[in-house]
């Protein structure tokens, strides 16, 4: 079930063995992102999540927005 987390969750859940997940379109992630983070963009997530994602491990999504 999707909820919003802090800084130090967030921290919490990836020492934990969390994944985390950046959507934006891959050309704003390959410009930043954070360390470990894979990318699915969210025009794809429905699509390819359950091929790529760890069903057993929790999921940490982020998006990096400056608007």
């Amino acid at each position: 079930m999707p909820r919003e987390v802090d800084r130090d969750e967030v921290r919490r859940l990836l020492d934990a063995g969390a994944q985390l997940v950046e959507v934006l379109p891959r050309s704003e992630y390959d410009e930043d992102h954070l360390p470990g983070a894979m990318n699915l963009a969210l025009s794809r997530i429905d699509a390819e999540a359950g091929a790529v994602l760890e069903k057993s491990r929790p999921v940490v999504v982020y998006c990096w927005d400056t608007a």
